[in-house]
């Protein structure tokens, strides 16, 4: 989601450039771990100029697919964020202004998709669960490396490792 200085200073010089646009932030997956997918989200709101800063103040919604902390099933997500960034077109920019957030524009094209990302991948929740009843069945009962064992087969089963001991334990009984 790009704007140009140009169109910022010519329509928010008078009143607030407002914009309403679907962005595709699918790369956020890739960024992290427990997002699955990502739909294209809604950004709207509105942009304010004050001398060199520039003002967005904006809300993104849509809705991300999250794994279920207990069963690891689909779970999707609803969200809706609401931001306020400012830039600056100074080329002064000292540590008081980068402390205080404020990003400094590079060229003449402002790009606030990075920015859009930020607070999606701020929004992502600890964890999740899935209210589905038969999510519990779609689970995965194993994977690579593990397999999920109730507590009625871990009494059934011997650790391999055990095995040898339990010869030791026979030898006791034909001694008595």
């Amino acid at each position: 989601m790009k704007f140009a200085l140009a169109q910022i200073r010519k329509k928010a010089y008078k009143e607030p450039l407002t914009f309403d646009e679907m962005v595709d932030v699918s790369e956020v997956v890739s960024l992290n771990n427990d997002i699955r997918e990502i739909k294209p989200v809604r950004v709207h709101g509105n942009c304010y100029l004050q001398g060199e800063q520039i003002i967005f103040s904006f809300s993104i919604s849509g809705e991300m697919i999250l794994p279920c902390a207990r069963t690891l099933v689909d779970v999707p997500y609803p969200f809706e964020v609401k931001a306020d960034e400012v830039f600056t077109t100074s080329s002064y920019y000292s540590e008081e202004e980068e402390e205080n957030e404020i990003h400094p524009v590079d060229g003449e094209v402002l790009d606030l998709t990075p920015y859009i990302k930020e607070n999606i991948l701020l929004e992502v929740p600890f964890r999740v669960f899935s209210e589905d009843t038969k999510a519990q069945k779609a689970a995965p009962a194993e994977g690579q490396g593990w397999a999920f064992i109730s507590e009625k087969q871990k009494e059934k089963t011997i650790d391999p490792r055990l095995k040898k001991l339990e010869s030791l334990f026979e030898d006791n009984k034909e001694d008595e």
